[in-house]
């Protein structure tokens, strides 16, 4: 356990108490939103009155975010819509569209965000929560020179998912929901997870519909991104991650730091993050700006 401002070796702070709480019986989530497959950009500053511009004439830096397995662009909305703002950074939150295509649907989407913020001249960082900061990754490798910076929260796995623990999670979730339904699956997570956790899920499931089993089986198949990979993007890259969460464990993220060229790494306490999703964005954010510190 770590206290407050507690700094721990090498580019990774801890900057919330950190605390044990359950391990999660299932995927951690996000809350619905509006169309399946939309973008979502996030006002900046109530709109910023749509300047091209950020102040001092900057190029504006518009950063395009992917959800985690079962989650939405709510979540990623809530959990990094103050801090992309408190740095003047749009960001852009793309929504799953569910099914056995998620994780298609998902890059895809990236790609045409990405597209439409280099048409308005914007830079660009992508990145996202767990499956979303592995394809955010991916897609990076493939078009080093159009990302500016990653922001990547809660890497679950590297390559193979087999064996890892969120891919693990998804699988039975998706198991229960074609068992039991997404009600029935929903109350046995109730039974056993922290209540914020089972509200989350109750939220961001209904989303998904009759694709919920088929969109986190999907989830749970699509490879991480491999070393190879990850070493790929010379972009500074801010890594978040959460002591004592079983799904996304933090030696993920310190893996995924060695890979990167330019990466630190940032840790929030569990107890911080349940009662706040922006906790988590914060971390990524203060993560990025010490990566691309010429001190960091």
């Amino acid at each position: 356990m770590f206290g407050a401002g507690h700094l721990v070796p090498q580019s990774e702070r801890v900057i919330v108490p950190s605390v044990t709480r359950a391990k999660p019986a299932a995927v951690p989530p996000s809350a619905p939103t509006a169309a399946p497959g939309a973008v979502h950009p996030v006002p900046r500053a109530r709109r910023a009155g749509g300047r091209p511009a950020a102040p001092g004439g900057r190029p504006r830096t518009t950063a395009v975010l992917l959800p985690g397995a079962g989650s939405d662009a709510a979540f990623v909305a809530a959990a990094f819509t103050g801090p992309l703002r408190a740095v003047d950074v749009r960001l852009v939150a793309v929504d799953p569209r569910p099914g056995r295509g998620v994780v298609a649907g998902l890059l895809t989407d990236l790609g045409r965000a990405a597209r439409a913020a280099a048409d308005r001249g914007d830079a660009l960082l992508v990145g996202g929560v767990s499956l979303g900061a592995h394809l955010a990754v991916r897609w990076a490798a493939e078009h080093p020179g159009a990302v500016g910076g990653l922001l990547l929260a809660l890497p679950a796995w590297t390559g193979d998912p087999a064996g890892a623990p969120a891919a693990l999670a998804a699988r039975h979730s998706a198991a229960r929901v074609r068992a039991v339904g997404t009600a029935g699956a929903l109350a046995e997570v109730a039974a056993t997870a922290p209540r914020w956790l089972a509200e989350e899920l109750a939220r961001a499931w209904s989303g998904y519909g009759a694709e919920l089993a088929s969109s986190l089986e999907a989830a749970a198949a699509a490879p991480g991104p491999t070393p190879a990979e990850l070493g790929r993007p010379t972009a500074p890259a801010g890594l978040a991650a959460v002591p004592g969460d079983a799904v996304h464990p933090v030696a993920v993220a310190r893996e995924w730091r060695e890979h990167l060229p330019r990466a630190a790494l940032v840790t929030a306490g569990p107890a911080a993050f349940a009662a706040d999703p922006a906790v988590l964005g914060r971390a990524a954010v203060l993560a990025w700006l010490r990566a691309r510190s010429p001190a960091g």
